[in-house]
Parts: structure tokens; sequence; C-alpha cells
């Protein structure tokens, strides 16, 4: 076995005699950065702002929340405003973007780089850029408008690295852990806060999915729905503010997006007319604030998040306010069902969003459940009548669940469309996932069929007991073996053990610890920190999105992959007592 590019120290932060990229997210910039001497930058719900050069940082380094170490140097983030220092660099060269996003086809005349004094002014349609040399330091500061890029460049050097370093401290929420344990939690911990999204006035602007998530600027229901399980802790009143983003996006007849786009208005007005003039972009995106109209389970995680907010904080205000809604999308899936359970289209909308999953799906039936009993709990202070048939209607979908999809094998169907149902041919995918798991997260089944369900996924999902899978053992199968169904599959997740079709997902990693966790039993260490293990072996620095050893990783800081990290920090004495597997 190779050394680990990078290697986990015991404060935390994590070590590498080579230079890898820094994925940057503070409320409003972002980018990857290497010290070697580039950095790609952004602003959020803006666009791109071009490729910045400078003189490279000499290792070793040492990495952490938006902010590195050299031996000669460093780099660090603000949080209050968009700006940036490079310390111990000079400038090399600014190449500006040409367009907001890579799909942005309006005429924009080319941006020049202005100098002046001892500063450059980048003025891009959509946003502003000033870089400024101050002694042995560069400073990068961004704007919306040339104002706001201009208050951010008064930022003293001292201001800016005291800002970060108290960014990566409020980050550091586990330091009795192990280093392996401390510096998931850190960069998991890091991977929800940078989610949170500002706007130019410092208004709440939504949780950002991930850095590569962020044209158009979006927020998504499910991807918001795992990401606010740690910060539901860590800051509840985001969580407040995130549902009134997302209740924007839930149609009168319960339908809503993937997600809900928040973008500035030169980068909305090019979105708008890729949309309308695009041919066919306007039926995937049909209004236009929507995220790909018309996802199966982001009505349901609507009714999760407002639940989970109500139990962690004990305000039901968001609650009764969007009741009329929570009544909308209980009808909506009433008016789907067949048999006593939902039956999903042949489409692709929901997570596993390059299969077209029809019938009976054994995810999007848990989050069912979970919104039933959601529906129930609230409901009994605010809609008793409502409250009561919800509850009654758990009941007969547990059954109906355990008799469409329990498969003898030990663990319940993928999918499933018995002769019969409307709209829907007959299929069956009995296949194991790990997105069956909401089934137990929202106790849609028996206990002695759940204890089943995860003595599967340990011999067949976790790669270090399947030799049969033959790439070693790297992480936590989201599903195998691939789909026999082809044709139900499309785009990345045509591939065996790509995307959907076998990767590991951390989000997805922290959903299966959180449930041995939960019922006392060994194996949960290896779910929850083996994908950040991979990860410093790889160079890869942050909480990634997905991965698998024939086809790489996903984005590089993902706001869900902060489950494992929000698992951690709620069964924390248990976690720090050990695992005796």
């Amino acid at each position: 076995m190779p050394e680990p590019v990078l290697k986990a120290r015991a404060d935390g932060l994590v070590e590498s005699e080579q230079a890898v990229l820094l994925p940057i997210m503070a409320p409003r910039l972002q980018g990857e950065l290497s010290a070697a001497g580039t950095a790609n930058l952004a602003l959020w719900g803006e666009g791109d702002l071009g490729r910045l050069r400078f003189s490279p940082l000499e290792g070793p380094y040492v990495y952490g929340p938006n902010r590195l170490s050299a031996a000669g140097g460093g780099v660090h983030v603000a949080q209050e405003a968009p700006v940036m220092v490079i310390c111990g660099a000079t400038y090399r060269g600014f190449t500006p973007a040409r367009h907001c996003a890579s799909w942005d086809r309006m005429a924009h005349p080319k941006t020049p780089v202005k100098r002046e004094k001892n500063r450059r002014r980048i003025d891009l349609p959509w946003a502003n850029l000033l870089i400024e040399q101050r002694g042995p330091d560069l400073v990068v500061a961004a704007g919306t408008d040339i104002g706001e890029a201009e208050r951010a460049l008064r930022f003293s050097v001292d201001t800016v690295i005291g800002e970060a370093v108290a960014y990566a401290a409020h980050c550091d929420l586990m330091p009795e852990a192990d280093p392996v344990l401390r510096s998931m939690v850190m960069q998991g911990t890091h991977a929800a806060l940078s989610s949170v999204r500002r706007d130019e006035r410092g208004r709440f602007d939504g949780l950002a999915a991930g850095l590569h998530y962020s044209a158009p600027a979006r927020t998504y229901y499910r991807d918001g729905y795992w990401t606010l399980q740690l910060l539901l802790e860590a800051a509840p009143a985001v969580v407040h503010e995130q549902i009134e983003i997302l209740a924007s996006g839930v149609q009168a007849d319960g339908e809503a997006p993937s997600g809900v786009i928040v973008s500035g208005p030169e980068q909305a007005r090019a979105w708008e007319y890729l949309r309308t003039t695009a041919f066919g972009l306007d039926w995937i995106h049909t209004r236009s604030i929507d995220w790909w109209s018309d996802h199966f389970d982001s009505p349901l995680f609507f009714i999760l998040t407002l639940c989970d907010y109500a139990g962690a904080t004990g305000d039901i205000e968001p609650a009764e306010r969007h009741w009329p809604l929570v009544k909308a999308i209980y009808g909506r899936y009433r008016d789907f069902t067949q048999t006593h359970l939902p039956v999903k289209p042949r489409h692709d909308r929901d997570w596993a969003d390059n299969v077209y999953r029809g019938g009976y799906i054994a995810y999007n039936l848990g989050l069912w459940v979970g919104a039933l009993d959601a529906i129930a709990t609230l409901g009994a202070r605010l809609d008793p009548a409502l409250a009561g048939e919800a509850k009654a209607l758990a009941v007969t979908t547990r059954g109906a669940i355990d008799t469409e999809l329990w498969r003898e094998d030990g663990w319940y169907a993928d999918y499933a469309a018995p002769e019969g149902l409307e709209d829907v041919e007959p299929i069956l995918e009995d296949h194991l996932t790990l997105d069956s798991l909401t089934l137990l997260r929202h106790h849609a089944v028996s206990e002695p069929r759940a204890l089943q369900v995860l003595e599967a996924v340990r011999r067949r999902l976790e790669t270090r007991h399947n030799a049969d899978q033959g790439f070693g053992d790297w992480g936590v199968m989201c599903a195998y073996p691939p789909f026999k169904h082809r044709a139900d599959t499309h785009s990345k997740s045509s591939f065996a053990f790509r995307y959907h079709n076998g990767s590991d997902w951390p989000w997805l990693d922290g959903v299966y610890a959180e449930e041995r966790l939960r019922r006392g039993l060994p194996g949960w260490r290896y779910p929850m920190v083996r994908w950040w293990e991979v990860c410093l072996e790889r160079g890869w620095m942050g909480a990634v999105e997905y991965f698998s050893p024939p086809w790489g990783r996903g984005s590089l800081l993902q706001g869900w992959s902060a489950m494992p990290a929000a698992v951690a920090l709620k069964y924390r004495d248990v976690v720090l007592n050990g695992d005796p597997d």
C-alpha cells in the first residue's frame, strides 16, 4: 500500500508533503486553490470570477477548513466578507471568466484586468474583483458590485487571518477524538457550516449542496435535509430560514422541485435565457425558480424538515404557517397510492437521478412513513383529524411494505412494480441498497427485519467483507450487485460502481452508522470514517460527494457529507468510547 497523501494530525488538521486542492467555501467567496500557485474563484449567486495565478507556496503543508499553512506563508479566508489573503505570495496574473457559468450562452464583452497602482481591478458584467499586493501578502476581494468588493478589501490581513483561525476552531467539535475521527468531524462540520450562503447584504441565501452545485445558485430539499442534521444543533436559526426558502418552491398541489434557485440578477438572467431557449429545458425546469421540477422525494423532505426543526427547537410556528402545504403534500401522495403504497412513476426524479425507478421504491417509502409520523406528531397540536388519519395510514403502510418489498435473502428490494399497477410496467430490482435504510431510520419495518437488513449491509455493502466486488477495502457501496436492469440507468449510473450504481456516498455512510449506533451494535466506525480514510489516502482535502476506485470522486466539499460528523456528535459518548468491532 502506498503512503497516504494526507495525514490526520492530533489537532484535527491535516498535513501533506505535496500540494493538493483546497476547496474554499465561505458565505460568499468560493473556489479551489492549489499551493502550487493557482486558484479558480467564484462568488455565490453571481458566478465564476476567473483563474488567479500567484507564486507557489513551498511545503510541507497543513490544511484546515478554508485555510492552509505552508513553510513560508499560507491561505486564509474571511467569513464576514468575500476576501482572502495568500501570505508569502506575489501576484502572477489573472484570467477573467468569459461567462458566469459553463452553460451561460449570453454574449459578454471580454473583461480586461485594469491596473490601479498596487492593485488590479476586474469588472465582470456579474461581479467585481480587486487584487492587491500588500508587501509579502496578496489580498483578493470580490463583490456583486464594486462597493461590496471595496468594503471587503478594507479588511486587514490580521483580520482575515483571525476570522479564518476562529472559523477553523469553531469546526473542531470533537477535540477528544483520535486524529482520524477528530479531523473527519472537523471537515464534516465545515461541510455543513460552509453550506450556509449569504447574499451581498448578508442575508441568508440557502444551504448550498456543494462547491460544484452553485450555478445556478440553488438550495435542495434532500441535500439540505441531510446537511441540516448537524445544523439543528450548531445553527438552528439557519434551519428556520432554510424552511422559508423551501416553502417558496412547494406548489399548491404539493409538488416541489429538486431545488429552489436563488441566483443573483445577472446569473438569473443568463439561466432564464438558457431555460427558455434551449430545446426541452423548460420541460425539465418548468418554473423560473425551479431546479428540476417535480421531484418525488422533495415534498416529503419538506415535511421531515418541519418536524425535525420543531423537535430540536420546540418551535412549531413554521409548521403551523405552512400547514396548508403539508396537507397538500399528504393529499398528493394519497393520490399516488395503489394497494396501500404510493407509486412512483418511472422517471429519474428523486435522489437517484440517473436511475429510472418506478413502482414501489424502498427509499421513498421510508420517507413516506417518516412523513406520516411527522404529520401525526405535528398534527396532534395543529390538526388532530389529519393526525389521526396519518397515524392510521402509517400502520397499513408498514404492513404493505413488507408484503411488496421483503426478500427472503434478508433485505428489501430496491424497487418493485407488481402486475396491475397503473402506468408502470412490472419490474423487480432486488439488489441491496444503502438508501433503503430510510425504512429503518423511520421505523417503517419491524426490529427483527431491521437487524437482518443491517447484517446484509455489513456482509454485502461493506467492501471489507465483500471480496466479490474486486477492488479491495474502500468503504461502503450504495448498491450491490450493480443494477441488473441496465435500461433503468443512464449517464454516470450506467457504469457499475459509479454514482448511484455502487459508489460510496458519505451521507449514506452516516445514515448506516447511525442505525448501528442507536441499536447498540458494533461496526459503526467503519462506515463513519472509512470514506474519510480513503480521502486522506487519495489526497482529497474535504468531505467528498461520492467516490469509487474505478471512477474517482465527485465534488470536493459537499454539504450532506456532514452526516457522519453529525452522527458522531449525536452519539458522542459512545463514539469516544470506541467501537469493539
